[in-house]
This record gives structure tokens, C-alpha cells and sequence, in this order.
């Protein structure tokens, strides 16, 4: 009998979609997907691909209002659209919005396995931290089980609950797009002129805000030695409220190149990734970092912070792990990056060979062996797939 999974998400963002559609797929999995709203402009400028939506889901009507940094989304009927789905199973894709407490409350009074996706570590700091320790932890307690994308979620959910249905799904994009876009990107000599882009030059790829890194980034980047800044630029593709500060503080940095690409759309990132010569992430805070996966897709190197959720799983022999707000360390690793092609080259095969166990298939697997665990212990689904790791890690 196969598992009715419904699942509670945000927005239609782009690294999910081939992840859904592989679920979609899956022979003992029936999906169905309610989006909290199509997209959200304030935050991303992301397109909505509903053109390679394979799956069937729903956009539910909402209100989504600024509130400082804080980000209010409230949904009506949220129950009333789970009873619809008629789940044998939720995942729910957070505990930050109205939504998910309604679907949690549903799924008690309705006697529904519920499953939170959940990407927090112990290094994701947020404003009011303990404040939203203390309503996480009141929200975990009531879950059936966790799908974690990665070690350090896991050893943080684990911590907090220590609950035995902790399920891994690794984090995924579509790594054959990126891998075969960047590849058509490299056999195109004109785009480097076109695009305005430095000969050699080390790539930030996210929001241009405080918590990314991107001042430290800077600030790294003016302190290398002044040859190499002459022959290695800087590119910041993305947008946010620290570019007019940004573009400032670089007009003073000689010699060197900083260039500001603006947001960049999915289908044009790989053309930055293939032709940079590093990924730098140097991350305050952050739960995953989907980047790196794009990055590494496209087979770049990597520099990131050890606080990124994404740290632990992705960066070993393939680039460089440095403190977060530690300048000199972040320079001192750039530096070495740029000095060494033959060990980019290296780098840069082993991103390649690290991201294949990174693919929407393998997190499709991850969610279905999930699915498929807490719903045969409801009784409501008889087997399990073979081949998936359909048992708890823990």
C-alpha cells in the first residue's frame, strides 16, 4: 500500500523542485505538496520554474508582511488543506510560521505520523536566541520523527530530542544541470568579456547581508598581498542592503578588482561558478549553504566557514574550512587558494566526485525511507522499499 506523504513548505524554490519531482517518482510514495506561497520577493529574487513542476502540490492563500527583520506569513485554512491531501504522513518544512503549528496541531488531533525537516544546527544563531530554543524545542517534542539534511542537524536534533526516527536527506540540487550548463559555459570564450568579469577571480554567490560574511569577506580580500590582488579579482554575485556599503569600502582597494554581478538567476549562476576560480562562503551563520552544492556541481573549490550546516558533509579534500568573523585566517586561506593551480585543479575534481552522493535522487530517497518508517509504524503502509535506507540513523 503506498504512503499518502504530504508536505508543508515555504515557496517553490528552485533546488526543491527536482527533489519533489524525483518523490514523485518513487513506487510507494503518493505526493502532494502545499506551498505557503509561491515565492517571497522581500527575501529572493528567485524565478518560480513551475514549468518543471512534476509533481502535484498547491499554493495556498496567504499574507506575508515585513516586520523588521522578521518575516510574518499567515495562511488561512491550513487544516482544512492537510484534511483535503488526506495524508497518512506530514513533513513539515519548519516550525517558523503560523502554518506549521497548525499542521502539527492537525496532525495530534487527527493521530498522523509528523515529520519536521529540519535544517537547524547548534551554530545557527538567530536574534532572540533562546526565545526560539525554548519554541523549537516545544515544537521537536511533538514530532514523530526528523529528516535532517546533513551531520550537523543530525547531532543537533539528536541533542535536542533524542529521538531514534532521525532520517538522513541529504541537501540536493540539480547537479547535472549545473554540472553540464557550466561545462557549455567554459566552451564559450566571449562570456568572460560579456559579463565584464575579471581573467581570475574568487566568487561570493548569496544575499549581501551582515550574517553572510560579506564584510569579512571584503575586508579578507584587501589584506592579501598586493600581487595577487593584482591578478585575482572578486565578484559578488547577489543583492541586499550592505551592496551600497560594499561598493564604498571597495573603491579604496588598489590594486584589485571587485565586482558587484547583482542577483544572478539559477540558469546564469553556472556561467559565474565555471568561470571563477573559488567559491567563498565565509558565513556567520547558516543552516546549509545550497551554494557550495551548486559550486562544487560546477567543480569548484571551495572556501567555507565551519558554522555552515553544510561544512561537515561537503568540504573535505576539495577546499578550505576557516573560523567565522576570523579575517586573517579567511585571508591566509584565499591567499593559498589562489597561489597553487595544480591543487585547484585537484580541488576541483574531488567537488565534482564529493557532490554525486548530493542528488535530488538521494534526498528523494531519504524522505521516502522516512515516510515509509513512521507510516508502516501507524500501520497504515505494510513495506519498505528495497534498497533505501528506510531505518532510522539513530
Amino acid at each position: 500500500m503506498n504512503v499518502r506523504l504530504v508536505i508543508l513548505t515555504e515557496i517553490i524554490s528552485p533546488y526543491r523542485i527536482p527533489v519533489f519531482n524525483a518523490l514523485a517518482q518513487h513506487p510507494e510514495i503518493d505526493l502532494h505538496v502545499l506551498f505557503l506561497a509561491e515565492t517571497d520577493s522581500s527575501m529572493r529574487e528567485w524565478r518560480v520554474y513551475t514549468d518543471e513542476i512534476q509533481f502535484c502540490y498547491e499554493v495556498l492563500p496567504s499574507w506575508r508582511q515585513r516586520l523588521g527583520k522578521h518575516n510574518l506569513l499567515i495562511n488561512r485554512n491550513v487544516g482544512g488543506a492537510i484534511a483535503r491531501a488526506e495524508p497518512d504522513v506530514i513533513l513539515c518544512g519548519g516550525y517558523n510560521y503560523p502554518a506549521s503549528w497548525q499542521a502539527l496541531r492537525w496532525a495530534k488531533r487527527n493521530h498522523v505520523p509528523f515529520l519536521l525537516w529540519c535544517e537547524s544546527t547548534a551554530g545557527d544563531r538567530r536574534n532572540l536566541y533562546w526565545v526560539v530554543e525554548g519554541l523549537k524545542q516545544t515544537f521537536l517534542n511533538d514530532c514523530t520523527g526528523f529528516v535532517v539534511p546533513g551531520n550537523s542537524a543530525l547531532e543537533y536534533v539528536h541533542r535536542m530530542t533524542g529521538s531514534e526516527n532521525i532520517f538522513l536527506a541529504p541537501n540536493a540540487v540539480d547537479i547535472h544541470l549545473f554540472s553540464a550548463q557550466s561545462a557549455a559555459a567554459r566552451m564559450n570564450p566571449r562570456l568572460r568579456g560579456e559579463l565584464g568579469l575579471p581573467d581570475r577571480f574568487l566568487l561570493y554567490v548569496g544575499r549581501l547581508v551582515r550574517a553572510k560574511g560579506v564584510l569579512d569577506l571584503l575586508e579578507a580580500y584587501a589584506s592579501l598581498e598586493t600581487q595577487v590582488r593584482s591578478e585575482l579579482g572578486l565578484v559578488f554575485a547577489g543583492d541586499g542592503p550592505l551592496r551600497a556599503d560594499l561598493q564604498a569600502a571597495a573603491q579604496s582597494i588598489f590594486p584589485g578588482c571587485v565586482h558587484f554581478a547583482g542577483f544572478i538567476d539559477r540558469d546564469e549562476l553556472a556561467t559565474y561558478y565555471s568561470l571563477a576560480e573559488c567559491l567563498v562562503l565565509p558565513t556567520h551563520s547558516d543552516t546549509w549553504g545550497m551554494v557550495v552544492n551548486e559550486a562544487m556541481a560546477c567543480g569548484l573549490p571551495v572556501i567555507c566557514t565551519r558554522i555552515a550546516g553544510c561544512a561537515a558533509d561537503l568540504v573535505r579534500s576539495n577546499g578550505l574550512l576557516v573560523s567565522p568573523s576570523n579575517i586573517s585566517e579567511l585571508g591566509a586561506a584565499m591567499q593559498e587558494m589562489a597561489s597553487d593551480s595544480a591543487w585547484r585543479a585537484r580541488m576541483s575534481v574531488e567537488s565534482r566526485r564529493l557532490i554525486q552522493n548530493y542528488s535530488p535522487e538521494y534526498c528523494a530517497d531519504g524522505i521516502a525511507g522516512a515516510a515509509l518508517s513512521v507510516g508502516s509504524q501507524r500501520g497504515r503502509s505494510d513495506n519498505h522499499s528495497q534498497g533505501l535506507t528506510s531505518a532510522p540513523i539513530f
